[in-house]
C-alpha cells in the first residue's frame, strides 16, 4: 500500500469509530432518561448489574445496528474534508484514477463488514439473550411479561402422520391447558390422545397429563381409554413452542439455521420472521462496500456550502436507505412472501444508485 493508501484507511476508520462513539453516548443517555423510574423501583438492583448486564449489552446491540449510519456519515465527512481541502484534486492531478481511489475505501469497508458479520452471527445474539432477561426481570409490566410468555393456539406437526394441538401454554411455569395429539395413517385418523392439562417434568424430561383420554382406531372397532394421569414422552418440549420472532434475535446464526431446518421438516407453515433475521445478518454488514461507495460519489467534488450540503444530502438518503430497510423486513415477515428478496431489496436499489453515482463520478 502507499503512503496515500495508508492516510485514507486511517482517516476512514478514525473518523467511522469517532462516529459511532458519538452516537451511542446520546442513545444510552436517551434510554437512562426513560428507564430511571423504572431502575429505581427494584431496590436490590445494583449498579453493577445495570451496567454490566443491561447497558453492556445495550451498547453492543446499538453499536452494531448504528454501524451502518455511522460509517455512511463517517466517509462523507471525511471525503467532503478532502475535496474542501483540494487535496482530492491533488490526487487527481497526480493520475490517480477514481477508481483506484477507492481501494483504501474498501479496505475499510472490509474490515467493518468482517467485523460486522462476526457481530451478527455470534456477538449480538448471545447479549441479547442477556439482555431481554434483564428486561424481562425489571423492566417489563406483569401483564406484558405474561403476554410474552403465553403461548396460544399453538400447532405443530412433529412427523408426517402426528400432529399436536395446545390451546394455551405458559412457558415460564412449563404448563399448557387443552392439549391433544392426533396420529394419521394417510388421511384415516390412527390414534388421538387429549388432556385438560399439560406439564413439562423437567426432572423426568417427561410431560404429565390430567384428567386424559385415548382413542385407538382399529379397522373394526375403537379402544378408548381414559384416566386422571399419566407420564408420558412426546417427540418435543417446551422449547418447541417458542416460535415468536422476538427468539430469533437470541439465537447464534448455528443454532437459528437449525431451528429453521427442524421446524420445516415439522410443517411449520410461516417462518418469515426467522428468516428475514438469518438474512438481515448477512446483507446489513455487506451494505458497508454499497454505502462507502455511495457516500464517497456523493462528497467527493468540491461544492458550495462545503460539508453541510453533503452532509444534508447523505442524511437524507440515508433515512430514505432506513426507511426501505424497515419495510422490507415487514413485508418480508409476512407469510408467503419472499424474505430473501425483500431484505436484499433495499442493498439492490441503494447499490444500483451507487453504481450509477459511480460511472458518472468516473467521468
Amino acid at each position: 500500500m502507499k503512503i496515500l493508501d495508508w492516510y485514507i484507511l486511517k482517516r476512514y476508520l478514525a473518523t467511522f469509530l469517532f462516529t459511532l462513539l458519538i452516537l451511542i453516548p446520546i442513545a444510552v443517555a436517551i434510554d437512562i432518561s426513560e428507564k430511571i423510574d423504572k431502575f429505581l423501583r427494584h431496590e436490590n438492583l445494583t449498579f453493577f448489574e445495570i451496567a454490566n448486564d443491561y447497558y453492556k449489552n445495550f451498547i453492543i446491540y446499538y453499536s452494531n445496528t448504528f454501524m451502518p449510519l455511522a460509517l455512511f456519515i463517517a466517509v462523507i465527512i471525511f471525503t467532503s474534508r478532502l475535496a474542501n481541502n483540494s487535496e482530492i484534486i491533488a490526487i487527481n492531478s497526480s493520475q490517480v484514477s477514481f477508481t483506484r481511489f477507492l481501494y483504501p475505501y474498501f479496505i475499510g469497508a472490509t474490515l467493518v463488514t468482517v467485523f460486522a458479520l462476526f457481530m451478527n452471527h455470534y456477538i449480538v445474539p448471545n447479549s441479547s439473550k442477556t439482555r431481554k432477561e434483564f428486561e424481562k426481570k425489571y423492566l417489563k409490566s406483569k401483564s406484558k411479561e405474561y403476554q410474552e410468555r403465553t403461548v396460544r393456539n399453538f400447532s405443530l406437526q412433529l412427523n408426517d402422520s402426528t400432529y399436536i394441538f395446545v390451546q394455551n401454554f405458559d412457558l415460564k411455569r412449563n404448563q399448557g391447558y387443552n392439549f391433544s395429539t392426533e396420529v394419521y395413517n394417510g388421511i384415516k385418523l390412527k390414534y388421538k390422545l387429549e388432556s385438560d392439562n399439560l406439564t413439562w417434568r423437567e426432572q423426568d424430561t417427561a410431560f404429565r397429563l390430567l384428567n386424559w383420554k385415548s382413542r385407538e382406531v382399529l379397522p373394526n372397532k375403537d379402544i378408548i381409554d381414559m384416566g386422571n394421569k399419566l407420564d408420558t414422552t412426546f417427540a418435543f418440549t417446551p422449547k418447541d413452542f417458542n416460535y415468536k420472532s422476538t427468539f430469533a434475535l437470541e439465537m447464534p446464526s448455528d443454532e437459528l439455521t437449525a431451528f429453521i431446518d427442524l421446524s420445516e421438516k415439522r410443517g411449520v407453515k410461516n417462518l418469515n420472521a426467522y428468516l428475514v433475521e438469518y438474512y438481515k445478518r448477512t446483507s446489513l454488514p455487506l451494505a458497508s462496500y454499497i454505502l462507502t461507495l455511495l457516500a464517497v460519489a456523493l462528497a467527493h467534488k468540491k461544492r458550495r456550502g462545503g460539508m453541510g450540503v453533503n452532509l444534508a444530502i447523505g442524511l437524507s438518503i440515508m433515512f430514505v436507505y432506513v426507511f426501505f430497510l424497515k419495510i422490507g423486513e415487514v413485508l418480508g415477515a409476512v407469510a408467503g412472501a419472499n424474505a430473501l428478496l425483500n431484505v436484499w431489496m433495499p442493498n439492490i436499489v441503494f447499490g444500483s444508485l451507487a453504481i450509477y453515482l459511480y460511472i458518472n463520478a468516473r467521468k
